[in-house]
């Protein structure tokens, strides 16, 4: 197939950047969409001009690097997703796609369509770290946890820090991120020592980075690529007051 793309160009964190228009050409519909960039980018590079600049690493969904708009949508069309993932047989011959960076005022571009998410690692490393010493595996075994929570733990922690939520957001709220990351450990008996401590580092530190705030439009779970609950935005909030009030 052949495609036109509209793909977001900016040299440096400084530049302004503006929309270029590409044509893809000769696309097999068994491409995923990263090796249709990738196919564009050896086209540039034959022509002498400038490759587009992309994020990505594991090209099996688990890393959470190739993180772009694709028509407006975080990790594209496909629910549940990430870019990686999404293959070219989701697109018809003739059509026109427009590729973006995360926007958000807290992921300031870089080049492209690479973005600065440090942030999200500022946020994490907010909330410290785990003081119980669990031993090797059968002794963590041994810990008597409930299967419920065990399994919403485990749901939890399937956040790969993308920040499609923030870019899926209007408001460009980092809640249901920070959210996964105060819920995974707070389930556990392993976090329970740091348990008030980390709620509420946590979120000072995702206020200071300047995300926004929460409005429950539930943007941010319609395009999480691992389909995390807003449950766990309600969750992290019972935490955060009840850690308030003790403090």
């Amino acid at each position: 197939m052949n495609l036109v793309l509209h793909v977001w160009r900016q040299k440096n964190a400084q530049d302004p950047g503006k929309m270029v228009t590409y044509q893809a050409k000769n696309i097999s519909e068994d491409m995923s969409f990263l090796e249709m960039l990738d196919v564009v980018n050896e086209d540039l590079l034959h022509k002498g001009e400038e490759p587009i600049a992309f994020d990505h690493d594991c090209r099996e969904g688990i890393c959470g690097s190739c993180s772009m708009q694709v028509n407006g949508v975080p990790h594209g069309p496909d629910r549940g997703t990430t870019v990686c993932q999404l293959h070219m047989r989701r697109f018809k011959d003739g059509d026109s796609i427009t590729i973006e960076p995360w926007r958000s005022r807290a992921f300031p571009v870089i080049r492209d369509l690479v973005v600065n998410r440090g942030a999200f690692d500022r946020i994490v490393q907010s909330g410290g770290f785990v003081s119980v010493n669990t031993g090797g595996a059968p002794d963590a075994n041994a810990l008597p946890i409930a299967k419920v929570d065990a399994d919403l733990a485990f749901d939890a922690a399937t956040c790969i820090g993308c920040g499609a939520c923030v870019a899926g957001c209007r408001n460009g709220s980092a809640m249901l991120f920070v959210a996964a990351k105060v819920s995974h450990l707070s389930l556990l008996p392993q976090g329970e020592p740091e348990r008030k401590s980390r709620v509420l580092k946590m979120v000072e530190t995702m206020d200071k980075e300047g995300f926004g705030t929460c409005t429950n439009q539930y943007e941010c779970e319609a395009v999480c690529p691992k389909n995390i609950s807003v449950r766990f935005i309600a969750r992290m909030n019972r935490e955060y007051l009840n850690a308030s009030l003790s403090e």
